[in-house]
């Protein structure tokens, strides 16, 4: 099926590499535009002019709502509307043992993984409810779903997100704006691969370890997630809302023990595999 999402306009953050590269090149097959959403500017910038001319690129840092806030009106003002909001920016933030984890990491994680998603629903909302109309999706994790999966605050915050897309669910369902979130298990992307090898253009690594961990043996892509997104994002999804999709091979479904990654300090693990705040 072609067009599920023609005529529709999206913004996706976090859209040069990962889950949202893989998102914003899928959803334009569906015929959707564009918003490109991302700080790394000359790889946002690439992936936008890949697109073809329904794609912009906005440098944004989720950090800030004023950039977020800038993101959705540029949308608005190059495309006319805003259909579909993806807060997909993210990182793995603070690790390492609780006794050891600092104020200033923790705060740039929740900055980062909670503060992002808030203002990403905050500003999609503004303009959604005049037309009566919209789909806000967030990026959880199965670290939001089961504790040990994933660090301290990586974990509280994509706890914090499915939470969140409950709340605002009910609050936007008489106007017509559904709220739903992806919960993604081990996907093989730039994070992941610096997580696993501290390499993160070690793609091999990575999918042969995340497949050793997943039930279906096979590992988690980036259009894995792109596709569950796809469907919410749809008007197939018109009866879904409040609702974490998990996308894990059945990691959290099953009784397994998953394999545990190793950090080595209590450090900050950014976009790109990039360290510190």
């Amino acid at each position: 099926m072609a067009g599920r999402l023609e005529g529709k306009v999206a913004l996706v953050t976090g859209a040069a590499s990962g889950i949202g590269e893989g998102t914003v090149k899928r959803f334009a097959e569906e015929g959707a535009s564009i918003v490109v959403a991302d700080l790394q500017e000359e790889a946002g910038s690439k992936v936008a002019a890949s697109l073809g001319n329904t794609a912009r690129f906005v440098t944004c840092d989720v950090t800030k709502e004023a950039d977020v806030q800038a993101a959705v009106d540029h949308a608005v003002d190059a495309f006319g509307k805003l259909d579909i909001m993806v807060n997909n920016a993210g990182i793995v933030g603070a690790v390492g043992p609780i006794a050891e984890t600092s104020s200033e990491s923790w705060e740039r994680t929740v900055a980062v993984l909670l503060d992002g998603v808030f203002y990403g629903m905050k500003h999609a909302a503004r303009v959604m409810k005049p037309n009566k109309s919209g789909s806000i999706l967030s990026i959880a994790s199965t670290a939001g779903v089961q504790g040990g999966l994933g660090p301290h605050c990586y974990t509280a915050c994509k706890h914090a997100v499915s939470g969140l897309t409950k709340s605002v669910g009910s609050e936007l369902a008489r106007d017509g704006i559904r709220v739903n979130a992806v919960a993604p298990g081990n996907t093989v992307t730039a994070m992941v691969n610096a997580v696993i090898s501290g390499d993160p253009n070690d793609s091999a690594t990575a999918e042969k370890q995340v497949s050793s961990m997943a039930p279906l043996g096979i590992a988690g892509a980036p259009s894995d997630i792109a596709n569950a997104l796809l469907y919410l994002a749809s008007d197939e999804a018109r009866y879904v809302t409040g609702h974490t999709l998990v996308v894990d091979s059945g990691q959290t479904a099953f009784t397994m023990t998953p394999t545990e990654f190793h950090f080595q300090s209590a450090d900050v693990l950014r976009e790109a595999g990039k360290r510190g705040l």
